[in-house]
């Protein structure tokens, strides 16, 4: 609103102040500025994406959902590379398992 006409829709998550693509180089810069003013330890903007979907699936939200919400067009692609190590999932899995084997 504060752009006023000189906005530029696009549907994006992260824009420049009048609504334009950012470039990727000044998005990271400024990223690690955020990092360092909160006191948190230095960190890849990408890696917000991985620490979404890992705690998605903690949460037990279904990998189709996980998927679309990153937009990959197959799961196999999400599970590949978000589900490895995600602990409480295995156990929760394997819990189930157990439950319904024991009746």
């Amino acid at each position: 609103m504060r752009a006023g006409p000189e906005w530029h829709e696009q549907y994006l998550v992260f824009t420049t102040e009048i609504g334009t693509p950012i470039d990727a180089s000044n998005l990271a810069r400024q990223f690690k500025r955020l990092l360092k003013a909160a006191d948190l330890p230095e960190r890849r903007f990408h890696d917000l994406r991985h620490g979404v979907a890992t705690t998605l699936f903690a949460q037990g939200v279904h990998l189709r959902t996980v998927a679309d919400l990153l937009g990959h067009s197959s799961v196999a692609v999400t599970s590949d590379i978000y589900t490895h190590g995600v602990g409480s999932v295995l156990r929760d899995a394997a819990e189930k398992m157990d439950s319904a084997i024991a009746g």
